[in-house]
């Protein structure tokens, strides 16, 4: 029987995700393999009766360029007593390829690894995907679809910045990025917003809704002293894993909990929670100020991949090609800066909890320093002016807040 490898995808979508399935099999028809493709992830490959696309070259030749994903996706985690040999007896697979988070990544190393206990030798490379370019991979290599996602948000945040200069209102918007401030932080930037507000900047004090509020009206007052009345803030979704519980409760909305005691992020537009709470300060301090909301969010994660990033999921998909010959499996396929394909092994990723480790925003690095730098904010010299403003003005002075 002609061996074969297996595809999935897992998780959320990312731009690239096509091409990393277009190369994967181009290389391996080329070398005489079958490429089978299977939706839903592993719910589908488990199943009783899998969806199954024989990939060929007509196939990969329509996909690789647009966003999206031509397989199916699905979040389905398995379970020890969901795992069975029987699709990979069946079609001879000598490799799984799985596409997606840090999650599936371990789906798939636990599966190679029962697989191994029922004398069944099967492979297992991993292509890492998240737009949120947290994954802890060489200094300097994003996360493939992560510069992709950044064009896209910067094209969206510049027309709201354009439209924030034209009606002078301020926005506030709010970025995917789970807990890592990577997305809001290039996008922000790449506009020139005046504030910008990342978990990683509390590094020396608590995350609090009210200090949140506080760096966002801190921005607007020091536009206005500056005879500015406008900008854009922008809050980078992950601040909401750090509040505790009673501080959202506090805000008077409404919030489902997941069973760790997470707020849902996926059920609410922070963007409009933040606005809605940066409104309540304003009318309170009587600025005659008006805010909008503006998710950045779902519209990044299928658009059509940028050259970078089409260039980047083709060197990944020949990768798992080269890892796969030189006999390695349970391994993200990655790279150094210089393009060499190297493999990252799961267990060398893990922190002490067993999860994959985060990567975060260097807030320390020259250049985060210097964006920061160049934001707008109150400081010690704005105390005066701002005082005909605000009642207690050094309470919205931006070291202070964050205690650096």
């Amino acid at each position: 029987m002609q061996k074969s490898i297996v595809i999935i995808c897992g998780g959320g979508p990312a731009p690239g995700i096509n091409n990393v399935i277009s190369t994967t099999a181009r290389v391996f028809l080329k070398n005489g393999y079958r490429v089978l493709g299977v939706h839903e992830g592993f719910q589908g490959l488990l199943s009783a009766t899998p969806n199954v696309v024989d990939i060929d070259f007509e196939f990969v030749d329509r996909i690789f360029s647009i966003g999206g994903s031509a397989l199916r996706m699905s979040r389905f985690k398995p379970k020890a007593e969901d795992f069975n040999s029987d699709f990979f007896h069946k079609n001879n697979v000598q490799l799984l390829v799985s596409i997606g988070g840090d999650d599936t990544a371990s789906s798939a190393a636990r599966l190679a690894d029962y697989l191994h206990s029922q004398s069944v030798e099967v492979k297992s490379i991993h292509v890492p995907k998240t737009i949120d370019n947290d994954l802890p991979l060489p200094s300097g290599v994003p996360t493939f679809g992560f510069q992709t996602a950044k064009e896209t948000g910067v094209v969206l945040a510049n027309t709201v910045y354009e439209d924030a200069r034209t009606s002078q209102n301020w926005f506030v918007m709010c970025a995917m990025g789970r807990e890592a401030g990577h997305l809001a932080l290039e996008i922000a930037s790449a506009c020139h917003f005046p504030m910008i507000i990342i978990p990683e900047m509390f590094n020396k004090t608590s995350i609090t809704v009210d200090k949140i509020v506080r760096l966002v009206i801190s921005s607007i007052v020091k536009r206005r002293l500056m005879g500015i009345f406008y900008g854009v803030a922008m809050i980078g979704e992950g601040v909401f894993h750090f509040l505790q519980k009673d501080d959202l409760d506090a805000t008077d909305i409404q919030f489902e909990y997941d069973e760790h005691g997470h707020p849902e992020l996926n059920q609410v537009s922070k963007a409009h929670i933040f606005n809605q709470l940066v409104m309540r300060k304003i009318n309170t301090l009587e600025l005659d100020q008006k805010c909008r909301p503006v998710e950045l969010g779902y519209s990044m994660r299928c658009a059509r991949p940028i050259g970078f990033d089409l260039n980047y999921t083709s060197l990944l998909g020949r990768g798992v090609y080269t890892l796969f010959e030189q006999g390695h499996t349970k391994c993200m396929v990655s790279q150094m800066p210089d393009g060499e394909v190297i493999p990252l092994f799961l267990d060398d990723l893990r922190d002490d909890d067993g999860r994959i480790k985060t990567r975060l925003v260097d807030t320390e690095s020259q250049q985060v320093k210097s964006i920061f730098n160049m934001l707008h904010y109150l400081t010690e010299d704005d105390l005066n002016a701002a005082a005909e403003l605000l009642p207690n003005p050094e309470e919205y002075l931006f070291d202070r807040i964050l205690e650096w």
